[in-house]
């Protein structure tokens, strides 16, 4: 048998590939499974939507006449601010507590770190109801904090305030903050913090130079996360705030239930949907910045701190 033979004999047949069949059906596989949620997309959020800026634009007349009306009215504005007001106030405070509670997260033992993600997961175990009406027995006149207070001299009723709003907005919207900042702070390198040192910066000096510059997509995904969920917020502002305090979401349920003005509810609603898309963007041209286009990565700012030492 020649040698030719044998390598015909022992050498195993090529691996056929696919066929120009079974190619087609998998391509055509992608948007067949896609096309319950593109449905599911398109019929409980594109058409409500559309039907939303239809009626704000055609009723009782074509134009812009609702916008114009949104716009030029003083009580409307007033409302508008406070609402952006409150949000800033209640992204603020998450913020301040949110940062040192996930960062003791990545600094803890498994066990610890438990502990921790279940302290922020009870909320939402929770009734918002339920939650909100334990901020009204705590601070209603002759409560809790009323009592408190009045140690201190303090005689002041925070039911019916905006204060009393803030507090329980912050404390719901809590852990909305934490679990994304957690999710960054983690996955910053420590070893970074130990280089700057090791490059002759401080403990101060190091975070502040290093860790919070990397933190940055983090803070601004909390923010973003905190703010959006705070400008629609309706029950907290319902139960513990007043008429003389409303914001935008109860301002859009008196003018569908009492006034019947849906067209002018629409416009408000799309106004409300601008500044979220506006939050959005900055939050992403932050993230941007921060993560790539902007600001250094983490062995820029460590090499730029050995420059400077």
């Amino acid at each position: 048998m020649s040698v030719a033979s044998e390598v015909d004999v022992t050498t195993p047949p090529a691996a056929a590939g696919p066929g120009p069949g079974r190619a087609l059906a998998a391509r055509a596989a992608g948007p067949v499974l896609l096309l319950p949620a593109v449905v599911a997309f398109a019929l409980l959020f594109l058409y409500p939507l559309g039907r939303i800026v239809y009626v704000s634009l055609t009723e009782p007349a074509a134009g812009f006449g609702n916008y114009a009306d949104v716009l030029g009215d003083g009580y409307t504005v007033r409302i508008v601010l406070r609402t952006i007001w409150v949000a800033l106030l209640v992204t603020l405070i998450d913020l301040v507590m949110a940062f040192p509670f996930a960062y003791a997260m990545t600094i803890t033992g498994p066990r610890v770190r438990a502990v921790l993600f279940t302290i922020v997961l009870i909320p939402f175990w929770t009734s918002a109801i339920a939650k909100n009406f334990a901020w009204l027995v705590l601070l209603q006149s002759g409560g809790p904090v009323d009592r408190l207070l009045g140690v201190f001299g303090v005689h002041h009723p925070l039911i019916g305030t905006t204060q009393a709003v803030v507090v329980a907005m912050s404390q719901v919207l809590l852990p909305f903050a934490v679990l994304p900042l957690y999710a960054r702070l983690d996955q910053i390198d420590r070893r970074l913090l130990d280089a700057a040192q090791g490059l002759g910066a401080t403990r101060a000096g190091s975070f502040r130079q290093v860790y919070l510059p990397l933190s940055v997509p983090g803070v601004a995904s909390a923010a973003t996360l905190t703010f959006i969920l705070s400008l629609g917020f309706y029950i907290t502002p319902a139960m513990l705030g007043s008429a003389q305090q409303t914001l935008i979401a109860q301002l859009v349920m008196i003018r569908v239930q009492q006034v019947l003005d849906y067209p002018g509810a629409d416009a408000i609603g799309i106004f409300l949907l601008l500044v979220t898309l506006a939050m959005l963007l900055l939050s992403r041209l932050l993230s941007a910045r921060a993560g790539g286009g902007g600001a250094p990565g983490g062995r820029d700012l460590v090499g730029r701190i050995g420059r400077d030492a």
